[in-house]
Order: structure tokens, then C-alpha cells, then sequence
């Protein structure tokens, strides 16, 4: 399930940084990074599920990503990054965006954490 939730998070950005991207730089860095991180979960699934932490290092990544926006739209901080933010030039919509994506990438981090066993004792 956390492999998948990956997927969909590197989909919908990828979609979203052609859609509706103001700025052709910030389009191929999103690109970048995401072509990055599709071939890294790409070789976790493969791979059977070792090497979660880099998978998880990327989704924790998209997560600081998504609430640097939310911040940056609640006017928290600025960092001049206004336009990586936006979705389609409406506000709303790139709260909206922002959230679920930082909520998603947030618990694929949970989702993929390796789990540690509870030893019984009996």
C-alpha cells in the first residue's frame, strides 16, 4: 500500500508540475526530482521491499515540500518560491493541493517505515 501511495503522489505531481507550472525552471527540477524518485521506488518494489529508507527519504522530502507550501500560503513564512506553490493561479485550490499532498506523502512515511517485532514473553 505504501509503494502504491508513492506512486499516486509522484503521478499527481508530475501531472500537476505540467499543468500548471508558472515557471519552466521550476517545471524540470520537479521533474527531475520526480523521475528521480519514481526510479528509486521503482527499484524498492523490485527489489522486494529492502532499501525502504531511501523511499522513505523521498517521501519525507515531499512532505517538507508540501508544508513549506502550506506555509508559504498561510503566509508563515516567505521563501520566493510563491509560484511553486500555486495551482492554477487559486488559492483555495492550492491549499487544498498542498495539504493532501503533505498528508499523503506523511503516511506513505509512516506506511514504509520498517517495523520493528514485539518479542512475547512467555
Amino acid at each position: 500500500m505504501g509503494s502504491g501511495l508513492v506512486v499516486a503522489i509522484l503521478v499527481v505531481q508530475v501531472l500537476a508540475s505540467l499543468v500548471w507550472s508558472a515557471d519552466a525552471t521550476l517545471t524540470g527540477i520537479a521533474l527531475a526530482f520526480n523521475a528521480v524518485a519514481a526510479v528509486s521506488t521503482a527499484l524498492f518494489v523490485r527489489r522486494g521491499g529492502r532499501a525502504a529508507w531511501v523511499v522513505v527519504g523521498w517521501c519525507a522530502g515531499f512532505f517538507g515540500w508540501h508544508v513549506l507550501g502550506l506555509g508559504e500560503l498561510a503566509g508563515w513564512w516567505t521563501t520566493g518560491l510563491e509560484a511553486a506553490f500555486a495551482v492554477a493561479g487559486r488559492y483555495q485550490l492550492s491549499v487544498v493541493y498542498q495539504a493532501v499532498l503533505a498528508a499523503a506523502a506523511g503516511f506513505a512515511v509512516h506506511l514504509l517505515l520498517p517495523r520493528q517485532r514485539q518479542v512475547s514473553a512467555t
